[in-house]
């Protein structure tokens, strides 16, 4: 949803989860008061049998449909992460064979290497949210030109340039995907978030009308089941995006491939 990637994009994690657990426990807190005030029979807990049975139920199924959800979306940033890391891996194939080639043969693939890691680390930016820069692509497909104008002089050469080209079509393709992965990435659909909302809704619910003469433990209590949604919410929520957010997958891979291949300060 275009809410929740606006406040992975422009909140700092750390303010979102301390949001999620002071609006969530604070409201919380007010309906259990509320409660406890205006139904005397709850802070009797009249209704404790009928809740006892119900509670365990609702409890089971939040956690399983919260740790289904979690681990979906911690897949998918293992996809991204893995994308990225064959992309890189590939441009640090390609730099440990260009030394097999002449001189000048040797500078121009370095340098359009290093022209290429250079623009893609820039473009992470634009590339998180599946938009890619021209900078980016105008350096791929100069290290696309430079392989093809090697003219290889012995049976050496020849069988690195044809790995390198081989290394040049996954580093390709694997950025293809990473633009795609991005693109697509739109995070949960309105109605799973929906599920989460009215299950939470309902753990909520249950704990703040439980039934307790002593409000010291009661409001403790539905505090620490505040605490957890929140939590399961801020998960949520910044896993949603593979290439956004605490938890998203990063350049490092390409990074790497940039200090490798920089001459030395």
């Amino acid at each position: 949803m275009a809410v929740t990637r606006w406040i992975v994009i422009n909140l700092p994690p750390w303010l979102l989860l301390a949001g999620l657990v002071v609006v969530i426990a604070g409201g919380t807190a007010i309906v259990q008061a509320v409660v406890r005030h205006r139904i005397p029979r709850v802070k009797q807990g009249e209704q404790n049998e009928i809740a006892q049975f119900l509670f365990p139920v609702i409890a089971v199924v939040y956690g399983f449909l919260i740790g289904f959800i979690v681990l979906a979306l911690w897949g998918q940033v293992n996809t991204a992460d893995q994308t990225t890391r064959t992309e890189g891996a590939m441009a640090a194939q390609l730099a440990r064979g260009h030394e097999v080639f002449g001189t000048a043969e040797s500078a121009r693939i370095r340098q359009s290497l290093l022209a290429y890691g250079h623009a893609a680390v820039a473009e992470w930016p634009s590339a998180a949210v599946g938009e890619s820069t021209p900078e980016a692509e105008n350096a791929l497909s100069r290290l696309h030109h430079t392989y093809e104008s090697i003219r290889p002089r012995d049976d050496t050469q020849r069988s690195f340039l044809t790995s390198s080209v081989a290394s040049l079509k996954e580093l390709s393709i694997a950025r293809t995907e990473r633009l795609l992965e991005a693109r697509t990435n739109i995070g949960p659909p309105l109605s799973l978030w929906m599920a989460i909302l009215l299950t939470s809704g309902l753990v909520l619910g249950f704990s703040a009308t439980f039934g307790s003469e002593q409000a010291l433990i009661h409001y403790g209590m539905v505090a620490a089941v505040s605490v957890l949604v929140a939590t399961n919410l801020f998960l949520v929520t910044e896993l949603s995006y593979a290439f956004l957010g605490e938890f998203a997958t990063s350049p490092e891979p390409l990074r790497a491939v940039v200090e490798a291949l920089s001459p030395p300060r």
